[in-house]
């Protein structure tokens, strides 16, 4: 395969139309470096990222998806605070009409509680160590999904 764009050798090329992410940390979390890190191997794989930046609230997420008209929404989050803020902006997303928009979520969220924030809607949860090219992967696929129509 050829070299996507800003991509290594090997890599696919990327989807057309971009896809089109928002990254955001809810919630009074201030911790935002791997958010940063993830948003930067998205941009390098070809996809349009769009960073909120720190201590959101979920309507602010779900305004800022629904304007900037995103295809997947990426949360970060470190505060233990994520069964009270992911089922807000899963709530706000729908009431936006975007209840079909992929999410993923990353930090640090406990094993016992995975089943619960999948049980919300979001496609994938990231923890402490995951591989950029993982991260890049599992969106990849989950909007070539959306797109087709068989997610």
């Amino acid at each position: 395969m050829a070299a996507g764009a800003g991509g290594a050798p090997g890599t696919p090329p990327p989807l057309t139309p971009p896809v089109r992410v928002l990254i955001a940390k809810p919630g009074l979390d201030g911790h935002d470096r791997g958010a940063k890190i993830v948003a930067r191997a998205l941009r390098d794989a070809g996809m349009e990222v769009i960073y909120t930046g720190i201590r959101q609230t979920p309507e602010t997420i779900a305004e800022a998806a629904l304007q900037e008209d995103v295809e997947v929404v990426g949360l970060s989050i470190h505060s233990g605070a994520h069964l009270d803020l992911f089922p807000r902006i899963m709530d706000a997303l729908r009431q936006r009409g975007m209840g079909d928009v992929v999410v993923f979520a990353g930090g640090i969220i406990p094993e016992p509680d995975l089943g619960a924030v999948r049980a919300l809607g979001i496609s994938a949860v990231f923890g402490p160590g995951a591989g950029l090219d993982e991260i890049v992967a599992a969106v990849r696929e989950a909007v070539e999904a959306r797109r087709t129509g068989s997610s």
